[in-house]
């Protein structure tokens, strides 16, 4: 994590004129330090009125029974578990860009992998909540875990994928956890030192007694890549498990061995999208724009287009191995999602998924930030019918005709869904509110090396190629946060 200086080709991952240490703590504390905006009010007032539709959802779920959902004898599994994978995808990017990233030394992941992480966390908590409710009797929840019992030979089925998912989620939860709260310590202490009575108390018993000594650093980043390294495994691990619950089974359009890649693949791009999505309005909101610059943006859209590339590449593979398997149940399910009663669904994942994605090969397109935006909330649409399609479309027309069904979601579906959506946003903004939405002291890396102050350090040094400081200016056109003055200043020295 040593700074070094970057070359003048690369550009800066922050912007801004005088940025000093003090300056990043200053911007990034602003909103724990200060009462919240208008727009943060505006956003957490809806997304808690969403989580107590999820509250009374869920309550009538408890109440009812798993009968209030549109579930029948054919269609045993839909919304709920199109809504979990869902989500456990939607967590993959926090890890990938904590950990894999960390591992690479990508210093561009300094400024969004606390957002990422958080988002993770919070992703997997409303995962898990489909679990629970899904049980029919949430107060034995705790039967699935290998714990000793007095219930005769009453023990976990490990053969089952289902009991898989509940070690390979819960592991993923915890080191998250640990990974993300970790990397808050030194950002944590920079609250307490600042705050004054109840204030500094607490953050005082949440920053662990960090006390910013050398040593206190060297053991803060070798824990920072010993906890890399466990998070690596597992984002190929958790979402290659949850694809199981389908691939080992022999239900036609699910029995297949391209779905742990597959899934892989999908819960990246899906990760991605809702990172891109919950930072540009962070940025915007909370004044970030030097530090969540256009570079992370367009780097975070290349991601979302190799990935949705690979995700398409699946799509056309499935297609083919139906086909070439000569198997007509397998062969039926395809046609029956291309041209049957959901083909509507089918063809929506397909533009989403598929041919939205492609737009990001134009750089116009890729530095727009509304583009961006819209995009990056149309892949998330495109991944839930991606679930959907393969969990209801492969059961609603099975073996026996005679046994096919339609599932329609009652309103009990939309609510928990909708509510959970409401439950992520308030956690979400509760996180902004309380702690850094930006590692500080990560940022701080970049600023002798890869700030925009820096390399104009460099040019008017005169040491540099004039086809070089040209590049370098091109390069900041781009930008949104870097003004016509700032880079003609650059053009007279």
């Amino acid at each position: 994590m040593s700074s070094h200086n970057e070359s003048i080709l690369r550009e800066p991952l922050v912007t801004g004129e005088n940025i000093t240490y003090a300056k990043v703590t200053d911007d990034i504390l602003l909103p724990v330090e200060n009462k919240p905006n208008k727009a943060w009010w505006i956003g957490f007032t809806m997304a808690a009125l969403g989580a107590l539709l999820w509250v009374f959802s869920v309550g009538y779920t408890f109440w009812t029974g798993i009968g209030a959902w549109g579930l029948n004898k054919t269609v045993g599994w839909a919304w709920d578990i199109t809504d979990f994978v869902w989500w456990v995808g939607i967590g993959h990017a926090g890890t990938l860009i904590s950990a894999v990233l960390l591992l690479f030394r990508q210093n561009w992941r300094n400024s969004i992998n606390r957002s990422a992480e958080a988002m993770t966390i919070f992703a997997v908590i409303c995962a898990a909540t489909y679990v629970v409710a899904h049980m029919g009797r949430p107060w034995l929840a705790y039967w699935i875990f290998p714990l000793p019992n007095q219930f005769g030979p009453l023990w976990v089925n490990f053969n089952s994928p289902l009991v898989w998912d509940a070690f390979a989620i819960s592991t993923y939860f915890t080191v998250s956890l640990v990974f993300w709260y970790c990397g808050l310590l030194p950002d944590i202490a920079s609250v307490r030192d600042r705050a004054a009575g109840l204030k500094r108390r607490i953050y005082s018993i949440l920053s662990f007694g960090w006390n910013g000594s050398v040593k206190t650093w060297q053991r803060f980043e070798i824990v920072s890549l010993i906890l890399a390294g466990i998070s690596t495994p597992l984002v190929l691990s958790v979402h290659t498990i949850v694809s199981m619950d389908f691939a080992t089974s022999v239900i036609p359009g699910w029995h297949t061995t391209i779905f742990p890649p597959y899934f892989v693949a999908g819960a990246i791009f899906s990760g991605f999208a809702m990172v891109q999505t919950l930072l540009l309005i962070m940025r915007k909101v909370l004044n970030f724009e030097n530090y969540i610059t256009m570079f992370h943006i367009e780097a975070m859209n290349k991601i979302i287009m190799v990935t949705g590339s690979i995700v398409g590449i699946a799509y056309l593979t499935e297609l083919f191995i139906a086909w070439y398997s000569g198997s007509e149940y397998e062969m039926y399910a395809f046609a029956n999602r291309i041209a049957g009663p959901y083909a509507w669904a089918y063809w929506a994942m397909m533009t989403c998924n598929v041919i939205s994605p492609q737009l990001f090969w134009f750089k116009k397109i890729r530095t727009s930030i509304p583009i961006s935006w819209v995009l990056s909330i149309v892949v998330n649409i495109g991944m839930w019918f991606e679930r959907f399609v393969i969990i209801v479309t492969s059961l609603h027309r099975d073996y026996l005709p005679s046994s096919w069904a339609m599932f329609y979601p009652t309103w009990v579906d939309v609510g928990i869904f909708v509510g959970s959506i409401g439950v992520f946003f308030t956690l979400f903004l509760l996180f902004l509110r309380f702690l850094p939405g930006i590692a500080i002291a990560e940022v701080k890396l970049l600023l002798k090396s890869a700030s925009l102050q820096q390399k104009a350090k460099l040019i008017n040094e005169g040491n540099l190629k004039p086809e070089q400081v040209a590049f370098f200016r091109d390069s900041l056109k781009k930008y949104d946060s870097v003004t016509q003055e700032e880079i003609k200043s650059l053009e007279t020295k």
